[in-house]
């Protein structure tokens, strides 16, 4: 978890959890959103919906399970940008519990400017939050 600067601790709720008694699949989405929003509000006023002229939209999603999680768990998520271009980014996420990898994933995002329903460049303001918070 080193590698990864920013990290946000989450405890596994039963909305989180399947009818096999585990984390569901469709969680670790969820769980990866609430740390992306984290990370965005750390580097400063920025959401999903704005960074500052624009909002982004998921292009796919990666998941990869190592090993179970249940309820009540405290787990670690930890977020990092690893490619930056000129309007789209990846995201990659680190899901840990008392030091053990239980998933992992990345995230392409896309600047999208939803008033002209169409993708744009990475707001400038925002692109230099990100290289400097990431030491790109």
């Amino acid at each position: 978890m080193e590698s990864f600067r920013f990290q946000f601790p989450y405890r596994v709720g039963v909305a989180d959890i399947n009818y096999g008694g585990h984390v569901a699949n469709s969680a670790l989405l969820n769980f990866f959103q609430d740390a992306r929003i984290a990370f965005l509000a750390e580097l400063g006023p920025y959401s999903e919906i704005d960074l500052g002229g624009c909002g982004i939209i998921m292009a796919e999603a990666h998941v990869y399970f190592k090993q179970e999680m249940f309820l009540g768990e405290n787990i670690i998520i930890g977020v990092k940008v690893t490619e930056l271009k000129r309007s789209s980014w990846v995201m990659e996420y680190r899901i840990e519990r008392a030091g053990e990898l239980t998933a992992s994933g990345n995230t392409p995002l896309i600047c999208f400017d939803y008033q002209k329903r169409k993708p744009c460049k990475i707001p400038t303001e925002f692109k230099a939050a990100l290289l400097e918070y990431e030491r790109m």
